[in-house]
């Protein structure tokens, strides 16, 4: 069965360590993409996700600012990031790993999402079918070529390297 990303109800989130001392948080705001699930065979399952790279938000508009620029995501240059399976292995009871390739800044890596779900199938109040996950993994930045960093006078850097992401979406059946 085919499924359309439902942005509205989805969040692409993320965090990372500030000074060494506290994690900060953000996230996307536009994304779309499309899953096409096979209940009987999971490995015959694909997943596609496109997320809108100056749609950051980070509740702190010149910390937003700084990131779409050329130091981070270069949005101007790299206005999108991509994810796309490769593999999906079912993990457990109700619980799967998808192996796919993330290009964060122009750069295309493998990650592995350790995935919840999909949910069983829900009927919404307008008769669509929907289904929803919750995933996650970390990265290191730096191997997508995001580097730009500060030295603290106390030692340590400013912007830690690894960047957990937690993914809740909710799809809805196409026609």
């Amino acid at each position: 069965m085919k499924f359309q990303i439902d942005p509205s109800h989805s969040t692409a989130n993320f965090s990372i360590k500030h000074m060494m001392i506290a994690k900060v948080h953000g996230g996307f705001e536009k994304m779309s993409g499309t899953l096409e699930f096979d209940a009987a065979n999971p490995a015959a399952s694909k997943v596609e996700a496109t997320i809108e790279a100056a749609s950051i938000n980070t509740r702190e508009p010149q910390r937003d600012a700084h990131l779409k620029s050329a130091d981070f995501f270069d949005v101007e240059k790299f206005p999108t990031i991509t994810f796309k399976s490769k593999s999906v292995k079912v993990a457990g009871e109700g619980e799967l790993k998808v192996l796919g390739d993330l290009t964060i800044h122009g750069v295309t890596k493998e990650v592995n999402l350790d995935v919840e779900g999909p949910t069983a199938e829900m009927k919404d109040p307008w008769g669509n079918i929907k289904v929803g996950i919750s995933a996650t993994t970390k990265i290191n930045r730096k191997d997508f070529g995001l580097t730009w960093n500060a030295a603290l006078e106390t030692g340590g850097i400013l912007v830690g390297d690894d960047v957990t992401i937690s993914l809740d979406v909710q799809f809805v059946k196409q026609a």
